[in-house]
């Protein structure tokens, strides 16, 4: 075997065991108990944060790769403007690709200030 694979597999053992012995930690958590009104607004606070967060992030990343997108297909045109119409196509569903991820951000950010699943397990 060679000495890339031999370190990857090492790390792929070393990760599993660490995983192995820190589940019974981690799933022996408890519910917090009910929290005052303080908690509450930290609660709240803390979501609109992260939600404003989630689709931030998300919008940009979808915004760099749709640009990325339009700037490759308008140099492929400029280079050879006779097979526009298959690079069109292609850069729109490279597009709408890019864009889904905007979406699922903003889903995770509703979800965070409408369905958030942690209320009950934070709050009590």
């Amino acid at each position: 075997m060679s000495q890339k694979f031999t370190k990857n597999l090492l790390t792929v053992f070393t990760v599993m065991i660490v995983l192995l012995l820190a589940s019974p930690i981690v799933f022996a958590a408890e519910v917090i108990p009910a929290a005052d009104a303080s908690a509450k607004a930290t609660f709240a606070v803390g979501a609109m944060i992260a939600a404003g967060l989630a689709i931030g992030i998300g919008a940009v990343g979808a915004g760099m790769g749709i640009g990325n997108a339009a700037s490759g297909a308008c140099q492929a045109v400029g280079r050879n403007p006779g097979v526009q119409g298959k690079i069109m196509m292609t850069m729109l569903v490279g597009m709408a690709m890019a864009e889904s991820i905007a979406i699922y951000a903003l889903v995770v950010s509703l979800v965070l200030l409408f369905a958030n699943p942690y209320v009950s397990y934070f709050l009590g």
